[in-house]
């Protein structure tokens, strides 16, 4: 999961809002093309995967389920590795807190856009929906404590759970998120995607529905353009535990995601981390490659 939603988020960062036609040549997954215009290395994550790994990192750990809790790991994460992809105003503030209580204290968390839904898919990984819901929803509330923004996070991780524990087909996903969270996920997304984090959910159910397999997953959510980033490090989250889904992510971009610190390496071994706690055994390199 965890490996899948960085090639994703790094694979998406190389084509946010640009052009069709840029997407449309480049969108390959032969390699992560250089951006035109934003400074990102091609092949490193941004801000939706790090922010994951916090989550993560709280959740295999014995810490409660606490929004100080969790503050504290996303500022203990950034840290250590300062990321780009941060909105402009979250990335100064992480570069002046010390603490998360510092950072709770600072925050408005009035905002609907996806920055709370694009870290909630390891939250799939527990074995009971009303928990799934509840952990989503108090992360949720740290930045973006609206109906949309608790929703739209509770989506996220309620589809990784869906796909992770096979609950159902993967053509049913938007009825099952519609019908838990009382708000229609299953109209299909077409064209650009914005900010706001319900348009993100419907572009990633869409394009789950209608993939065979990771690779074509992938093209179609940056074919989508806008937000690709965050929409393709979500729909790879989740399309990676669906047994109607290929593995077939392309090794260039397996080989060509960065393993410097909390890269390829720590990845997985977070992701080990996440299926011990399910009770699911470690993945193998095979599995990943």
């Amino acid at each position: 999961m965890l490996i899948e939603k960085a090639i994703g988020d790094a694979y998406g960062a190389c084509f946010e809002y640009m052009p069709v036609d840029f997407v449309r040549q480049h969108n390959t997954l032969s390699g992560y093309p250089q951006h035109p215009v934003l400074n990102i290395k091609p092949g490193r994550y941004t801000d939706d995967t790090q922010m994951a790994l916090a989550l993560s990192e709280v959740l295999v750990s014995d810490k409660p389920w606490k929004k100080r809790v969790i503050a504290d790991q996303i500022v203990e994460c950034f840290k250590r590795d300062p990321r780009e992809g941060y909105t402009s105003g979250l990335y100064q503030l992480l570069q002046e807190v010390e603490s998360g209580k510092e950072l709770l204290s600072r925050l408005v968390p009035s905002s609907d856009s996806s920055g709370a839904a694009m870290r909630s898919a390891p939250l799939g990984i527990i074995s009971t929906m009303d928990e799934v819901m509840e952990r989503a929803k108090v992360q949720a509330s740290i930045t973006h404590n609206t109906e949309l923004g608790i929703k739209t996070a509770q989506a996220v991780a309620l589809a990784a759970h869906y796909m992770f524990y096979g609950i159902g087909p993967k053509s049913r996903l938007g009825i099952f998120l519609s019908e838990k969270l009382l708000y229609d996920f299953d109209e299909p997304w077409q064209g650009v995607v914005g900010r706001k984090s319900w348009m993100c959910v419907r572009a990633v159910v869409t394009a789950l529905k209608n993939s065979g397999s990771m690779s074509e997953l992938l093209k179609e959510v940056v074919a989508f353009t806008g937000d690709t980033d965050t929409v393709a490090a979500i729909a790879l989250a989740i399309g990676a535990h669906s047994e109607e889904i290929e593995q077939d992510l392309p090794k260039p971009l397996l080989d060509g995601l960065e393993n410097d610190k909390y890269g390829m390496d720590y990845l997985k071994e977070m992701n080990n981390k996440l299926l011990m706690l399910s009770g699911r055994g470690p993945v193998t390199v095979s599995q990943v490659s």
